[in-house]
């Protein structure tokens, strides 16, 4: 996939108020630790991670995103009217219908002729959005869309600690702990033509995508109805294989991008990755031949916010000057299914 006329006009984000502690999460846990004889710290020492961000109780979704969309506009010269597509990618929604974006579309006020409409593939939801919008823009069939996300850990975490507490074994233990690395946030991207006024757009060049769909039973997140016949989020993760087996895809997806980009490895000046942990970020950039100097942490501070994760990394490493104009990004996607996609952006 290769594009002339695509840009990023804006990249933004909505952070939670709530800050959770990996120590806080564990002083919860200290009975299932003292079960199963596992030192305190392990959270943090494993995962890198000292603390996420929740949304307080109740959040709607869709606010997050909202929220993240006005900061957009305020970035650029389009407004919600000039937008002819919008998609909802997080993996959490407001309901199973209607779509999502069509709450958030209302309340922005995008053009009533506008393509809205939800997608998701696990941590992958915004990238593919991006790419639905990138292909439409090239076509000429639109000049501007928007994808939003919200996602919240809050819910799936709590949950995973009650499992815990009512079964105090080194099994339900693995099986959760990925779980407890979730954070929380929403973003929005806002894509272009590039013919607005009032925007420091960045091109996006091209992508690449590559699959591994027969290890799609390694992270599963869904509902799991309860002996008295209520349903409660579920879900359980192979950390490992997840690990292993996600390198090796994204060493593969990596070959490809750069061949398809047209570019050197040392032409890429900087890398955005989505975030899961320390392990498996130190994993990747080794296997790729990635310089950790090359790459933007959020993991420490915010933890794995699915979807959100990489659009928001990225947003920060802007804010913070470790993206420069004229930069070489790859933009590096993982999620579970398995599924990879790396984009290459001039910033």
């Amino acid at each position: 996939m290769k594009y002339e006329r695509v840009h990023i006009d804006a990249i933004t984000y909505d952070l939670p108020p709530v800050v959770v502690t990996s120590e806080e999460l564990e002083e919860r846990l200290a009975p299932v630790y003292a079960s199963l004889h596992i030192p305190a710290g392990q959270l943090e020492s494993l995962t890198g991670i000292s603390e996420r961000r929740w949304w307080p109780e109740n959040h709607v979704l869709s606010d997050g995103a909202i929220a993240a969309a006005h900061k957009a506009f305020a970035q650029t010269g389009a407004t919600p009217g000039d937008v002819e597509t919008i998609i909802y990618a997080g993996v959490n929604r407001d309901q199973f219908e209607p779509a999502t974006a069509c709450r958030v579309a209302a309340t922005l006020g995008v053009n009533p002729a506008a393509a809205v409409y939800d997608i998701s593939n696990a941590c992958l939801g915004v990238l593919n959005g991006m790419l639905d919008l990138a292909n439409r823009i090239e076509l000429g069939q639109i000049r501007a869309g928007l994808v939003v996300s919200c996602e919240t850990a809050r819910e799936i975490v709590e949950d995973s600690i009650d499992r815990l507490m009512n079964n105090r074994t080194i099994e339900q233990f693995v099986n959760s702990f990925a779980t407890l690395t979730g954070g929380s946030g929403a973003v929005a991207v806002l894509m272009t033509d590039g013919s607005f006024d009032g925007a420091s757009t960045r091109r996006l060049l091209g992508g690449t995508t590559q699959t591994a769909p027969e290890y799609h039973g390694l992270c599963r997140w869904g509902l799991d109805v309860l002996r008295n016949h209520t349903l409660r989020q579920l879900m359980i993760t192979d950390a490992a294989a997840v690990m292993k087996y996600g390198v090796e895809l994204g060493k593969r997806t990596w070959e490809a991008f750069l061949h398809d980009i047209g570019w050197g490895r040392e032409q890429v000046d900087k890398v955005i990755c989505h975030q899961v942990g320390m392990a498996n970020q130190k994993a990747i950039l080794s296997e790729l031949g990635i310089p950790e100097s090359k790459d933007f942490q959020t993991f420490p501070y915010l933890g794995n916010i699915g979807t959100v994760s990489l659009p928001l990394t990225a947003a920060l490493a802007d804010e913070r000057g470790f993206l420069q104009p004229g930069d070489r990004v790859g933009l590096l996607g993982i999620g579970s299914g398995l599924n990879c996609l790396m984009l290459g952006v001039e910033w």
